[in-house]
């Protein structure tokens, strides 16, 4: 292990992603079911996230799925990477964290985005549409001061007000510069995109200025990481999703995870094929030498102070042997 991964914290961010065949309630009880697994192997944080009218997501309510999850845990963080701020209110946002904190004292993060609903339909049952996007840092402001107690509206919000949470926006498009005015930790990906990852990171530290909530810049890097005990394992917990997301550029919609065999004994389109073998490509998927190497480039490259594991597989059994592999080149147990 290189001293660099040793002084690396390591995360998951699980995505409930739902599985052909299972009822969605499933994927909501195996994250839970992952976060204990990660607790265990010594992640430092365990992210859920946001998602609406999504048939391949079941975690649509993340605050919700946060609460459960840190029940079901003792010491590992806990959060959301994460609420779309555009589709709330800031107090209800704040609220609802104010909750989690209070439930469960200094176990809690509070990752934010500024995504809105994927399609037209979700935007319009949201009430939002893809302007309220642009609104991001003002929200941001908004919701950090309900905590801060310095809303000019003389309203309280209970029991956020004076309470910790930390805040981190995850950075796409306009979300470095953001976080840098903020003064807030930043969570940026993914590992495919090395040199648009790198501008990023660059331009947030550049710009970063410090705040109450953090005196230095604080970077985590998120992508999909795969290890087995063959690269042609390892690659083959990418294929699902790869081909999820290979159906919704196709097709318009994202499904359920399908089994790895399944899909390779499919006939696909050329468009299909493209999209498939780029989702496919530039992930760290790999034997545990290998990743290992990876890794300890990538960060020297970045010089991240956190590493964001964001896999997502339909076979659950392989899903977390890869974890736990992982978890040994920066935790090794006698």
């Amino acid at each position: 292990m290189s001293s660099v991964t040793a002084a690396t914290r390591f995360s998951v961010l699980d995505r409930s992603r739902t599985r052909a065949g299972r009822p969605p309630g499933e994927a909501l009880r195996d994250t839970v079911a992952l976060a204990r697994e990660a607790e265990a192997l010594g992640y430092h944080r365990f992210w859920v996230s946001e998602h609406h009218g999504v048939p391949g997501v079941a975690g649509s309510a993340p605050t919700v799925l946060a609460a459960a999850v840190a029940a079901a845990t003792r010491t590992i963080r806990v959060g959301t990477g994460g609420v779309m701020l555009p589709n709330h209110q800031p107090l209800v946002v704040a609220e609802q964290f104010g909750v989690l904190e209070s439930l469960f004292p200094g176990r809690i993060d509070m990752g934010l985005g500024r995504s809105v609903g994927f399609t037209g339909g979700v935007r319009k049952a949201l009430g939002r549409d893809k302007d309220d996007a642009e609104d991001f840092g003002a929200q941001l402001g908004e919701l950090l001061g309900w905590f801060e107690g310095t809303s000019p509206t003389g309203v309280h919000a209970r029991p956020a007000e004076g309470l910790r949470v930390p805040p981190f926006v995850l950075a796409m498009g306009e979300g470095a510069q953001i976080a840098a005015r903020a003064g807030l930790p930043m969570v940026i990906g993914d590992l495919r995109g090395r040199e648009k990852m790198l501008r990023g990171i660059d331009e947030y530290r550049a710009r970063f200025r410090p705040s109450s909530w953090a005196s230095e810049p604080y970077v985590v890097i998120s992508g999909t990481i795969a290890v087995a005990g063959t690269a042609q394992a390892a690659r083959r917990l990418l294929v699902p999703e790869a081909w999820a997301m290979a159906h919704a550029r196709t097709h318009g919609s994202f499904p359920p995870l399908a089994p790895a065999e399944e899909i390779e004994a499919r006939a696909m389109t050329a468009k299909e094929r493209d999209f498939y073998e780029s989702g496919l490509a530039g992930h760290l998927a790999d034997t545990e030498d290998q990743v290992a190497h990876e890794l300890e480039t990538v960060l020297k490259e970045t010089g991240a102070d956190e590493v964001l594991v964001t896999t997502s597989s339909y076979d659950r059994t392989a899903l977390l042997d890869s974890y736990r592999r992982l978890a040994a080149l920066f935790a090794p147990r006698d």
